[in-house]
């Protein structure tokens, strides 16, 4: 049960993920979380950094799609400047929003990546559907909400479980 909060690749931040490896594999999708996936969960827009790594990622040929389970308000205020497409109150790790962001994306699961910031939701989810998943480290933690903090207590039992199977291990930060 617990294999399925296991993700492809972990990172640190989205910066990391080699867009060039992820492409040689055959992906030309990718589905991510925004709240302290992409940008800390208090601000309401997207860093100079960001921007370039999206035009980067849209050089790339990969199309993007936000999925994420905050209001249309929050989510629409980031993804319109970036001429991005979104999917909000998504519910994750249900399946709906998903299949709604592949249809966005006229893709395959096997084509797309998820990527995100919370195993319960985000890695769940994606695996759920048959997408890569990419796990990068909250980007402000101290902004998080209820129900992340909740989601929290419950991957820091499943990592628990994970290591004493040997599934898990602390990688080295740089």
């Amino acid at each position: 049960m617990f294999e399925r909060l296991l993700p492809n690749m972990r990172v640190n931040s989205v910066y990391e993920i080699d867009l060039e490896v992820l492409a040689a594999q055959g992906m030309r999708g990718i589905i991510t979380d925004l709240d302290n996936t992409l940008v800390g969960a208090k601000e309401p827009l997207a860093t100079p950094e960001l921007v370039l790594w999206l035009d980067k990622v849209r050089s790339a040929g990969f199309s993007v799609v936000i999925v994420s389970n905050n209001n249309e308000t929050r989510v629409g205020n980031f993804a319109a400047p970036l001429d991005i497409p979104f999917v909000h109150a998504a519910r994750k790790p249900t399946q709906g929003a998903f299949r709604k962001a592949l249809a966005i994306l006229g893709l395959e699961a096997k084509q797309t990546v998820m990527i995100g910031d919370q195993m319960m939701t985000d890695v769940l989810g994606g695996n759920r559907m048959g997408l890569y998943t990419i796990l990068v480290a909250p980007i402000s933690p101290a902004d998080e909400g209820v129900m992340t903090l909740f989601n929290r207590r419950l991957e820091r039992i499943a990592l628990a479980r994970l290591r004493k199977r040997g599934l898990w291990y602390e990688e080295e930060t740089k």
